[in-house]
């Protein structure tokens, strides 16, 4: 109730804060305070004294963030950020004994982790590394200053996204607030060739009504499927001896669905009160429409129609995946995929239910990849054949997602072993094969590495 309390009171906050606190009525002083002020509040009133955490964190990496030296600071920032959630997420649940429904401080914690550690890397790509050493997104997002504290607080405290999220690029935010975000995604455009004698001025209204109304259909759903179907049903004794294997995978499929609303309903709420201040600009289509997806952590028709393990990924927690992309994959010396599981296991929580979780999407991932890179051109030929393989791989998708996640909701060790037990394990034996028969194609860290650096090592390859 707090929680809906809360973003729905910062859904009206955010409309007044666009409208009487925009750039043209306010400075950027009074819109970054109001905003922290705003977002302390939410988190008093959802938490109370469990709050005290997210400052203690935030003011620790604030100390960093200006005391470390800037080669390491990325570094320390990860260490005490991760340190700390990992500690909380240790003392909620052997400590305080919080039940697994309960919304606690861990979930602010986490998205605060987010930003400390993204803000952290891209200070140290705008300060520690040369430019030819970044990728073009680095390039653009890294941060050339030192922020200053209520610029920090801001960012890591606004009303907006304290209590749900998402994680948004530091440049991003600073460009909000002081009015920029809209006018840059606008001069990406050539308005004159489209009949404009001025830059046109988006509305996020339509966006936000669009948002809001999926989010009232993903409360019905939640609150009509997810109590009809819940996912510990697939581990019942009864229904175990007499559903036949097919069966169970179909029910299996059923109550992940059913799962899922509750995700839709937060983050797409989230999405809105962010758009609601004006903020989530993303520019315009191909069609010429105003696209307001910059902060969406999902894209639902993707979701459900992915074809691959890697476009469900992709589109599911857009934003966690950007995170984690920024911060671990793309900095990853080796395994990049591997440790990137790894950290979004750790960083979700202590559960044994995250871990089998994330390492069994190592393993589908990987067998994914060999699959598509070995068999996908053979289905190229003709559209019968590409729309054989696109349901079927549909349909493989849809059930080792299912296979995948089921862990992640009953998150104990031993409900997850009778449920891998119950599915013969058959998931984790396909894609052990998979990798033994296809050849795989290293990811070696050259493809990884910015162009600039790539060629300049291309070009000393061939002198040699």
């Amino acid at each position: 109730i707090n929680f809906v309390a809360c973003q729905l009171f910062a859904l009206l906050a955010a409309f007044w804060f666009r409208i009487y606190l925009g750039p043209s009525h306010a400075s950027s002083a009074v819109r970054h305070a109001f905003a922290t002020l705003f977002g302390i509040y939410f988190a008093v009133f959802c938490f109370g004294w469990y709050s005290i955490h997210l400052f203690v964190l935030v003011m620790m990496n604030y100390g960093i963030m200006n005391m470390a030296s800037i080669p390491n600071i990325h570094r320390y920032s990860f260490v005490v950020a991760m340190g700390y959630l990992t500690l909380c997420h240790i003392s909620r649940i052997y400590i305080f004994h919080y039940g697994i429904l309960t919304t606690d401080f861990s979930g602010p914690l986490m998205i605060i982790t987010q930003k400390i550690t993204t803000l952290a890397c891209q200070l140290h790509d705008g300060i520690g590394r040369q430019a030819e050493e970044l990728t073009a997104e680095q390039n653009r997002l890294a941060v050339k200053t030192r922020p200053s504290l209520l610029e920090y607080l801001s960012y890591l405290l606004n009303f907006m996204s304290i209590i749900a999220g998402p994680c948004s690029n530091y440049k991003d935010y600073i460009a909000f607030i002081e009015g920029r975000h809209v006018h840059m995604k606008l001069l990406e455009v050539n308005w004159k060739q489209k009949g404009y004698d001025r830059l046109p001025d988006p509305s996020p209204t339509g966006a936000v009504m669009y948002k809001l109304c999926i989010t009232i259909v993903s409360l019905i759903l939640f609150l009509t499927l997810t109590k009809n179907f819940p996912m510990a049903y697939i581990i019942d004794n009864e229904f175990l001896d007499k559903t036949p294997f097919l069966s169970r995978l179909g029910y299996l499929y059923v109550v992940t669905q059913a799962a899922k609303p509750k995700y839709y309903f937060a983050w797409t709420l989230a999405d809105a009160v962010n758009n609601a201040a004006g903020y989530g600009f993303s520019g315009v289509d191909e069609k010429g429409i105003f696209r307001w997806d910059l902060l969406s952590n999902l894209n639902i028709w993707n979701i459900e129609t992915a074809t691959s393990f890697k476009m469900y990924i992709e589109n599911w927690n857009i934003q966690t995946a950007a995170w984690l992309k920024r911060v671990c994959y793309d900095r990853a010396p080796w395994y990049p995929t591997a440790l990137t599981f790894i950290l979004s296991a750790l960083w979700h929580g202590i559960y044994p239910g995250y871990y089998f979780t994330f390492l069994t999407g190592i393993l589908i991932t990987l067998a994914a990849r060999a699959v598509r890179n070995n068999c996908r051109h053979y289905f190229l030929s003709s559209v019968p054949l590409k729309i054989a393989y696109d349901v079927a791989t549909w349909v493989v998708t849809q059930l080792a997602v299912c296979y995948t996640v089921a862990p992640f909701v009953m998150l104990a060790v031993e409900p997850t072993i009778k449920f891998y037990k119950s599915m013969y394990f058959h998931m984790h034996i396909l894609s052990i094969l998979v990798l033994l028969v296809l050849p795989i194609r290293p990811q070696t860290h050259s493809m990884r590495k910015p162009p600039n650096q790539a060629m300049k090592n291309s070009i000393k390859s061939k002198d040699k």
